[in-house]
């Protein structure tokens, strides 16, 4: 590829002859491929459709890859996957690392399809694999990364994406998702490329599976942490027809949960996710049918794994019986605080406990650092950043000051046995949570009530805008860059006291990044960033008020005031 093209393809971009170039090479190249051949015949004299799917092509970040299945360059299928899997050996040929990778893989549809195509890839490349033999969850892949002694590692998953998508995730030899700078060069290599050139292959690398006692000390671990049995809690589990089943209903009835009880719709693996288009459980029609288990069975919680279980989400019991779900950031914090309680009742307080959260996170967990004399670092959103903190310490001989990470898409970790958000360790935690408060007469709401009055009361929301059609990564760049250009002097009705621009790493003390912060005069912030892999710009709110009533007021036309001061062109 030229240097023009590479440029045109960072963009998002394509000149009009080369994404036909493109269409007539795949039909040529793909005409055994069934399928393929089908999809591209019937595009075939659709100038639109085709540039859709060859206009661009799958940018390769930190967060990987991520698409809508298909056809295509801008499409995940088996030979973007190739590309992207030989990219990857090339990198770490150069850099030294270990040439063994280990692979994991969702319940998606191509899920294990697309597994097996990273595995031949890496053999093909002359590396050997170890390939977990069923679906599991992403934070189990990070652990076998680790424990295998790996380069590298790739889990085959879209996390809570709807069930259209699919992705590719890599993982370094630390077990932690790769960062910005390890992501160029893995893209600089793939854009080197073609999608269907011969390997030059060195010798023959061997698949092997990931054997079981890996995931059987990755559960041990888990279960590790716990300070007391869970006998006596009641819990309805939904797993959102993903990965979480097998780990998270072992370690809870190992952990001693006296009745489990999985929502039948969704217990088992199924792609298509027919009972929630989006299968995230920050979503609430996700956590509808769990919700109706849980009027008859009475639990004391309910508890929801995204997809490839590196999420959590919940929801809990009121006086009324009533149940209520829990955002993000209040399970944070009621995790982030209940932690610190029990280490000092414990006696197993490090000497400079350190906790780890990201800069769109609730303000809240500043308040509890003080309260007990913990460290709070912030970071760029992403939990790589939170993993890569950890994974500092352990240079620094620290790693036992590690309490624990959160951010605010309903993702915690509260050990360093993996380097991502781990939902099978947020399910067990948040349960012994539950147990611990409810042995004491206390209700998790009525403790999050205390911790409301104690740090103060934060409206904080996240609404997600879509920009779709293939110049929606551009429209993005120009609306970020004309923010920049003319930012808001208030919002919200309150005046604009600081920005801070994360391009201008000076001020921030972290990496670049294209997110613009507006403090408000009243401690509140509005936190505006694109998506780093899909077409969407995140606006995060944090406004802070004088009650829980003031809070329940807020209406959408706030949001509304907020993005007309913004000066974004968003389609919802």
């Amino acid at each position: 590829m030229s240097d023009s093209e590479k440029d045109v393809f960072r963009i998002g971009g394509c000149a009009s002859q080369i994404y036909k170039e493109r269409y007539t090479q795949w039909c040529t190249q793909t005409a055994a491929d069934a399928d393929m051949r089908l999809e591209l015949e019937m595009i075939d004299g659709d100038d639109e459709a085709i540039q859709e799917r060859f206009g661009v092509e799958l940018r390769f970040g930190t967060g990987g890859l991520r698409g809508i299945m298909g056809a295509g360059t801008a499409r995940m299928n088996r030979y973007v996957v190739r590309r992207a899997t030989r990219g990857l050996a090339a990198y770490m040929k150069k850099t030294g690392l270990p040439f063994t990778v280990a692979i994991g893989y969702d319940s998606r549809i191509h899920s294990q399809l697309f597994a097996q195509e990273a595995a031949e890839a890496l053999t093909a490349c002359g590396m050997d694999v170890w390939l977990y033999p069923r679906i599991e969850p992403t934070p189990a892949l990070s652990w076998a990364v680790r424990k295998l002694g790996c380069g590298a590692g790739i889990m085959i998953t879209a996390s809570h994406n709807p069930a259209e998508y699919n992705g590719y995730k890599v993982y370094g030899s630390d077990g932690c998702q790769i960062t910005d700078n390890v992501a160029e060069k893995i893209f600089n290599e793939i854009l080197a490329l073609g999608y269907f050139d011969e390997i030059q292959k060195e010798r023959k690398g061997k698949i092997l599976q990931i054997p079981e006692n890996i995931l059987d000390e990755y559960l041990e671990r888990e279960l590790s942490y716990l300070t007391m049995t869970l006998d006596g809690l009641h819990v309805v589990y939904t797993p959102l027809n993903g990965t979480g089943l097998e780990c998270v209903r072992k370690a809870l009835i190992k952990a001693g949960i006296s009745e489990f009880v999985v929502v039948p719709e969704q217990e088992r693996p199924d792609g298509n996710f027919t009972t929630c288009p989006s299968p995230n459980p920050e979503k609430k029609e996700a956590m509808e049918l769990g919700l109706r288990l849980c009027e008859s069975f009475k639990p004391d919680i309910l508890l929801a794994t995204d997809p490839d279980c590196d999420r959590m989400g919940t929801a809990v019991q009121d006086d009324m019986g009533d149940y209520h779900l829990l955002n993000g950031n209040e399970v944070g914090i009621l995790l982030f605080d209940y932690i610190c309680r029990r280490r000092q009742e414990l006696g197993t307080m490090p000497r400079q406990p350190v906790a780890i959260t990201t800069v769109v996170s609730t303000e809240m967990a500043s308040v509890v650092a003080v309260k007990y004399g913990i460290e709070l670092r912030r970071t760029l959103t992403g939990f790589k950043y939170i993993g890569e903190q950890i994974g500092k310490l352990e240079e620094d001989g620290k790693q036992e000051c590690f309490l624990f990470g959160f951010e605010e898409s309903f993702g915690y970790l509260s050990g360093s046995h993996v380097r991502d958000k781990d939902a099978v360790n947020a399910c067990l935690i948040f349960c012994e949570m539950v147990a611990y408060y409810k042995e004491k007469g206390y209700s998790v709401l009525q403790v999050l009530d205390n911790l409301k009055a104690e740090c103060g009361y934060y409206w904080e929301e996240l609404r997600v805008f879509d920009f779709p059609g293939i110049v929606g990564m551009e429209r993005m760049k120009k609306d970020m860059t004309r923010l920049r250009d003319m930012p808001p002097a208030e919002l919200a009705g309150k005046k604009v006291v600081e920005i801070i621009d994360y391009l201008k790493t000076e001020k921030t003390e972290l990496p670049a990044s294209d997110v613009m912060e507006f403090r408000l005069q009243d401690g509140g912030r509005v936190t505006v960033r694109p998506s780093g892999t899909e077409p969407k710009i995140k606006v995060y709110l944090s406004l802070r008020e004088t009650s829980e009533l003031r809070i329940n007021e807020k209406s959408d036309t706030v949001f509304e005031n907020i993005c007309q001061g913004l000066g974004i062109e968003i389609a919802e």
